[in-house]
């Protein structure tokens, strides 16, 4: 029998919604608000949901400390606090929520390549407002 376990996580950072190759104008048009080149911030949430089989030793699908350090040094560590247009990550891309989820969840499965018996990555999700969440995986 396979279980999904979910744990959340919080990092405040800014980004501006924009491409080099468009006029000021192009952006706002596309972007509206959110193309201000002094950018804006969100505290985003993130959820992630791995799913396996309940290892008998410990009862866990996967250890909870294991799991918090890679996404602390994946993801916390290196997007919180920070203009998000200045990671490699989104040099060749926009960072909308759209694309955070996604280079979320690509670190992710960087770590779980690591792992020696690695869970399945069954959702990442990212929530960029009240009204605004984005997931990846199996929705």
């Amino acid at each position: 029998m396979k279980v999904a376990v979910t744990r959340r996580y919080v990092f405040p950072a800014a980004h501006v919604l924009c491409r080099d190759d468009l006029s000021p104008a192009e952006n706002e048009r596309i972007y509206g608000k959110c193309s201000n080149p002094n950018g804006h911030g969100h505290d985003y949430g993130v959820e992630i949901t791995l799913s396996g089989p309940i290892d008998p030793k410990s009862g866990s699908v996967v250890d909870p400390a294991w799991l918090d350090a890679q996404v602390r040094r994946r993801v916390l560590d290196r997007f919180g606090h920070r203009l998000l247009n200045d990671d490699p990550a989104f040099a060749e891309r926009v960072p909308t929520a759209e694309n955070i989820v996604r280079v979320v969840e690509e670190e992710l499965e960087k770590a779980l390549a690591e792992h020696p018996d690695p869970p399945r990555l069954a959702r990442v999700r990212v929530h960029e407002t009240r009204r605004n969440t984005f997931e990846t995986g199996d929705s």
